[in-house]
């Protein structure tokens, strides 16, 4: 068994709020793709490779790992490209590139930059991880395994002190919670066929997550299904079954999502390291469980599931509406244009909707990560006041820095979700 303070916690990052948000929230690691070359290069965010420099310094000075995504095909075309990403990963001192291409994989080698192999790989037996192991001292293992294939893969490991690169003992990394696609670890040539757009370049069009019906093309009849989602699987969770992983052996839990929000990074790394803290104390309770979860979904996800694969259990959950379930929503305020330190009162311009009293805030900034907490008391120009409109010069206390220009949201839970607790 992996004991919970020994296992790494680790964040996606699609952008400085985000790492900033990461870091904030306790991640062990992080791991972000640079303009090309990464399963998420059409997502809003993506960083460069003149970032880098910074990316690392900012995660190295909070002790926190840094891994760089070049986890697409390669074809003869994309070689230099892909070079001078590991170049500049290499000059910048990132911890390790997980790869998916032999080419990526066989560089890293060669130059000495460590490298992890992605899941895209399938890794699914003890023997496969073996011959990795002269690549590579960490593999992240197919989504599709149960927990006792992992356990019994851990086994062997140790049983035979298997080493990787450098002397170091194979490290096993799985997923722990996010985005779930109904094609083999990830591998998809859905959006290749209907678009010619790529998956496996970074360049999927998500068609899984459309509607569809399905017609029978003599007769014209239509198949009638409960949910038109049938592709679009719900989120990977395993923060009920977090013991679990640790008993079959899986030090590192990855987290998916590099293209969404600052405030989900925030949530899920702090809900899944409050839970391993739990798990350490003793704490462990259904009723804390079910706590995890009401927190895990207030931010996107697309229905969160009850193990899935690991649990050995059909894949029957999927999600019945496009885009998030998430119980909350943000609503954009205005920004930060002065913080005064000595009484934690921030200062915003007041550009949209209004604020009150009592309302839950967020805000999001690049150093800042995000900020989380309730006005208790508003003040609008100087004066206490109910609530704020267009144009306001507003004031309130925080629990922390926050930064000029930061933006400012109110959080509200949506109106299908009033009646819940």
């Amino acid at each position: 068994m992996i004991e919970p303070q020994n296992a790494e916690v680790m964040a996606p990052v699609g952008s400085f709020e985000s790492l900033s948000a990461a870091i904030n929230a306790g991640a062990d690691s992080v791991y972000f793709g640079v303009t090309q070359l990464n399963m998420r290069a059409k997502a809003a965010h993506n960083m460069t490779i003149d970032d880098l420099a910074e990316i690392v310094k900012i995660a190295y000075k909070n002790n926190v790992k840094t891994y760089l995504v070049v986890n697409t095909l390669l074809y003869d075309h994309d070689i230099f490209v892909m070079r001078k990403i590991v170049d500049a990963a290499k000059e910048n001192r990132v911890d390790a590139i997980i790869a998916f291409d032999f080419a990526c994989v066989n560089y890293c080698n060669e130059i000495g930059v460590p490298v992890h192999m992605s899941v895209q790989f399938s890794i699914s037996n003890y023997e496969t991880v073996e011959f990795f192991a002269q690549f590579t001292n960490r593999v992240v293992l197919a989504r599709e395994l149960n927990l006792e294939q992992i356990e019994n893969i851990y086994k062997q490991i140790k049983e035979n002190n298997l080493q990787g690169t450098e002397g170091r003992k194979m490290e096993i990394e799985a997923f722990a919670h996010g985005a779930l696609c109904v094609a083999q670890s990830g591998r998809c040539w859905m959006s290749l066929y209907t678009d010619n757009s790529s998956a496996n370049r970074g360049a999927c069009r998500q068609n899984c997550r459309a509607k569809y019906k399905v017609t029978d093309v003599e007769t014209g009849q239509e198949l009638i299904v409960d949910n038109q989602y049938i592709m679009s699987a719900a989120d990977i969770c395993t923060i009920d079954i977090l013991d679990e992983l640790l008993k079959s052996g899986i030090q590192v839990l990855k987290i998916e999502g590099r293209g969404r929000s600052p405030e989900y990074v925030t949530t899920v790394v702090r809900t899944y390291k409050q839970a391993l803290d739990d798990i350490k104390n003793g704490i462990y309770t259904k009723e804390r469980i079910e706590k995890y979860f009401v927190d895990l979904k207030r931010v996107f996800n697309r229905k969160l599931s009850h193990g899935n694969y690991y649990l050995g259990k059909e894949m029957g959950e999927y999600s019945d509406v496009y885009g998030s379930k998430a119980t909350h929503e943000k609503e954009f305020i205005g920004r930060v244009t002065h913080y005064f330190p000595k009484v934690h009162i921030a200062e915003i311009k007041v550009d949209t909707g209004t604020i009150k009293k009592g309302d839950e805030f967020l805000f999001i900034g690049k150093t800042t990560g995000t900020l989380e907490g309730h006005v208790k008391e508003l003040r609008v120009d100087g004066s206490v006041s109910d609530n704020s409109q267009r144009g306001d010069i507003i004031t309130f206390e925080v629990s922390d820095r926050v930064r000029v220009n930061d933006k400012l949201y109110i959080i509200k839970k949506k109106e299908k979700y009033q009646n819940e607790k």
